[in-house]
Parts: C-alpha cells; structure tokens; sequence
C-alpha cells in the first residue's frame, strides 16, 4: 500500500510540475542561444572568434555559477522569485544583439559592455534551476522523478539551442530577429509560470502585465528586426546599405555612394568598384603570364565572378570552375544588375560552370587537373578560414595542378600584415612549390600582397623578378609596370622569426590577428 501511495504521490508531483518541465526545456535552450549570439556578435564586430568564444564561455560559466550561489539568498516567494528571473533575461537577452551593436558604434567600451551582458545574463540564468528545484523539493510528494527530469531536460534544451541558432535561427533571422525571439520565448516561459501557478504567487497581476508587455516588445522586435539590422548598419557602414542579407555562412552587404559600389562580408570589405580592377588584375594576369597553358582554371572563392572576368579574356580558356560555399552570394552576383556591370556577367559564361561547396572538401573529391588556380578567399579571420591557407591546403592544392600548372592566392597586406603575408608565402614554401611574392596599391584595401607559386622552377629576369608580360586589355598593369609588383621596401620584408601555419599550430591567425590589433 505504501508503495502504491508513493506512485500516486509521483503521478501527481508530474501533474503539478509538468508546465515546469517545459519551462526548463525552454530557459535552457535560450540560455545557449544568448551565449551564442553575444560570442558571434563579438567576432563579427571584433573578429578573433576564439577569443570571443572562449571569454564569452568562461565568464557566462563563471556567472552562472555566482547565480547559483547567490540563489540560496533567495529563502521565500519562490514561484515569484522565478518569474522576475525569467522577465530579465528575456529582456537582457532579447535585447542583446541591439545593445552591442548601439555600443560598438556609439561607445568607447565596448567589451565592458560585453562582458556586463554576459555576467548579467549568466547570474539570471545561473539561479533559474537551482529555484526550480527548490520549489519542487518544497513539496511533501515523492517527486525524485521530477527533480531528475529537470536536470535531463536542461541539458537536452541546451542542446536544442546549441544546433538551432546556428543551423536555423541566425540563417533565417540574423543577429537581432534572433535575440528577440529568445526573449519572446524567455517571456512566454515566465508567462506560463504566472498563469499556472498564480495562486501561489504574491502580486501575480503586476508580473503578467509585465510579462504582456515584454511579449508585445519582442514580437515588435521581431517584426522590425529588419528596419533596426538596416538602421544599424548604416552607422556601421560610411556608404548607403543598398542590399543586406544573413546567409548560412556569413552577412552580405553592399553599399553604394554616387559610382562607389563595395562588398562586405561579415563587415570586411571585399572589393570597391572603383578600384577592384587593380586587385583582379594582379590576381589573375600574373599566374597567366607564367603558366604555360590555360584551357583549365580553377576558382577557390571568387564568387563575385570579378577574377573569372579577367581569366575570360584568355581566348584559350575552355573552362572555368568556380568553387563558392555560398550559393546565395553567387546567385546575388550573377543576377544583380549593380554586380553584374562589373564582372560582365562572367558568371552566366558558358565556360564557368560555379560549384557551392568547401573549398577542401571539393579538392578532396575532386580528380580534376588544373592548369592555373586562383585562391581569391577572404582573408584568414577565424579557424574556417585558416585551414585553407594551411600547409595540408597547399598540399591538395599541389595535388591538383598539371606538371606545368600554376596556382596563386591573395595573401592579405604585406605592409599591415606583414607577418601574415610571409607566414602564407613560408607555408607555400614548405610545401616545396617555388613560390614568388608581389604586392601592389589597391586605394580600398591600401598595400596588398599576393603569392604565385608552382611545381615547376618560375621564369626569372636578371633582377630575380620573373620576365613576363601582359597579352590582354587591362585598366592597370602594362608591360612596363608589372616588374614593380615584385619589388619590397624594407619595412615589407620577410621577418626572420615567421613560421609555417599548420593544422596543428594555426599561426597565421596569431600573425593576423597581431596586425588587427596594431592597425586599430
């Protein structure tokens, strides 16, 4: 009988808690989803991500662990206790996104911004379970289903929310649709507390009006999250925003003054128009001049089809394969009208064929053979991006070029970067390629450096700079001009101490992320 009688009192306890349970399914999953979304803010506005992902984690851990603490101060008005908790974070968390923004443009200290947001949410979040197990202990039923129930399902909410911001939420929504849909579904779990549970809490009328009104704030949020993404980056952007858009892989934005028309990707600038012929002249013109051959090309990144446009004017090109990750920005660029007057619709050739895959893994699967290859990636930012300008990189690279073929990549500036720029030629090197440096003036980007490398021992002049031409229209190079691209003043040459970069011991974002910090 007693264990009949303890099974009802079960039964019972999971009647009664229940609506908790999911509550606990919901608070866990956003919790995740606000240490998501301040670390990603932090990189795209920052860069450095393993900087930003480490801080974020281990304060919002520390914190939570202080709200843990500092929940057993909490000795009375349990249920109300919880619902206030809830009503804050939703507000703290929902508008997250836009705090950091708006102080990152309007204040000095911004990671003291930063870091207040996230001890702030993490000291909310921290106390949450410990309450809710308090109440639950509180009751005179046998509840140990319960009470580890709540536990089970806090991991799984986090795990929810952990694959859904980035799969789902920040594809689809971006940074500030997102935040404030966190903190609708913060407000809606408080919602369900004040409303299940009201006669058990003291002043409940005041805490549903509040939570009414965060509902309606957020669902407001949501609706003109693109108006405030739009208000947003036109402070972060000198020019007007004339195309926006959160892909799965990054923010495109293109802005525009009078003929002025450049490219961001996660706010790094990727070409001006008034000035990009320079860079994609130099980028394709001189691996064509020393390779022996054309009728293949391979394209790693380029998908604003702007280096295609320049490899097009070799009528011996038979094909060109561009490899994009992002078929959002190589169908923007084909079929925008702004992007399309500068590649000259290179990307409809019929020569181009485009590919929207990782660069790796595509010359992983790939048994094609190139006779040039042109890396026009963006520059080694984050760990994504580091691998492909890796030793084991080059290697596939190597892999795929004919006995006489020819690869070249851009290679960040070798006067703001210098570091950078002679790790990736030191990493090319050791690959055994035979690999030769040039830079030129780009007035968007200022000086910047490329690395043509081969197989094959590269054609030398006298002066140690190869003795090539140029067989094509261009706006910039000429036979007379392409020598000095090959020239290095002293505060551009090779530091003694510069290493490799490796799988194993990504130096080259150490390099990059050196120069970022110097440069301001």
């Amino acid at each position: 009988m007693a264990s009949r009688d303890t099974n009802a009192g079960d039964e019972e306890g999971l009647l009664e808690y229940r609506p908790l349970l999911f509550v606990v399914l919901i608070i866990s999953g956003c919790s995740m989803c606000y240490e998501l979304i301040i670390s990603a803010v932090s990189t795209y506005l920052l860069g450095n991500s393993v900087l930003q992902y480490s801080v974020t984690i281990g304060l919002y851990m520390a914190a939570m662990g202080l709200g843990a603490y500092l929940s057993k101060f909490v000795t009375n008005r349990l249920f109300r206790r919880f619902a206030q908790i809830e009503l804050g974070v939703g507000l703290l968390g929902g508008t997250s996104s836009l705090l950091l923004f708006v102080s990152y443009l309007h204040l000095t200290g911004y990671r003291a911004v930063m870091y207040a947001e996230v001890i702030l949410i993490g000291v909310l979040v921290g106390a949450e379970i410990p309450i809710l197990t308090r109440i639950v202990e509180e009751d005179q039923r046998q509840l140990r289903l319960t009470l580890s129930s709540i536990f089970s399902i806090d991991y799984v909410g986090g795990l929810i929310g952990s694959i859904a911001f980035p799969l789902l939420l920040l594809p689809q929504l971006g940074f500030f649709a997102t935040s404030f849909l966190c903190g609708l579904v913060n407000a809606i779990a408080a919602s369900i507390v004040l409303w299940r549970y009201g006669r058990r809490i003291e002043g409940v009328g005041t805490l549903r009006t509040m939570a009414v009104c965060l509902m309606v704030a957020m669902t407001a949020g949501i609706v003109a999250s693109e108006n405030v993404a739009n208000m947003v980056e036109g402070g972060l952007y000198r020019d007007t925003v004339i195309y926006s858009e959160q892909t799965a892989y990054q923010r495109i934005v293109l802005t525009r003054r009078d003929d002025d028309v450049r490219l961001f990707l996660d706010g790094n600038i990727q070409f001006c128009s008034r000035d990009e012929y320079r860079y994609h002249e130099a980028l394709v013109h001189v691996p064509m001049a020393l390779a022996t051959g054309h009728e293949h090309v391979l394209v790693l990144g380029g998908g604003d089809g702007l280096a295609a446009r320049e490899i097009l004017k070799y009528p011996d090109v038979r094909d060109i394969t561009i490899v994009d990750i992002d078929p959002q920005m190589t169908r923007l660029c084909a079929s925008n009208e702004v992007i399309r007057a500068l590649n000259g619709g290179s990307l409809d050739d019929d020569r181009v064929r485009v590919r929207n895959e990782d660069a790796k893994r595509f010359l992983q699967q790939s048994d094609a053979v190139y006779d040039m290859i042109v890396i026009d990636l963006p520059d080694p930012n984050n760990e994504s991006l580091n691998q492909l300008y890796t030793s084991a990189f080059y290697r596939l690279v190597g892999n795929h070029l004919s006995d006489e073929g020819v690869f070249v990549t851009q290679s960040t500036s070798p006067y703001f970067a210098r570091e950078a720029f002679w790790c990736i030629n030191k990493t090319i090197a050791a690959e055994g390629f035979d690999v030769v440096p040039y830079h030129l003036q780009v007035p968007s980007f200022g000086d910047w450096g490329f690395n043509v490398a081969s197989r094959r021992k590269l054609t030398l002049g006298a002066d140690g700079t190869p003795d090539i031409g140029v067989g094509v229209a261009t706006s910039y190079l000429t036979n007379e001009n392409i020598s000095a691209l090959f020239e290095f003043g002293k505060d551009e040459a090779l530091p003694s101490d510069v290493l490799t970069n490796t799988m194993n011991r990504p130096v080259l974002i150490e390099y990059y992320d050196k120069a970022l910090v110097s440069w301001g």
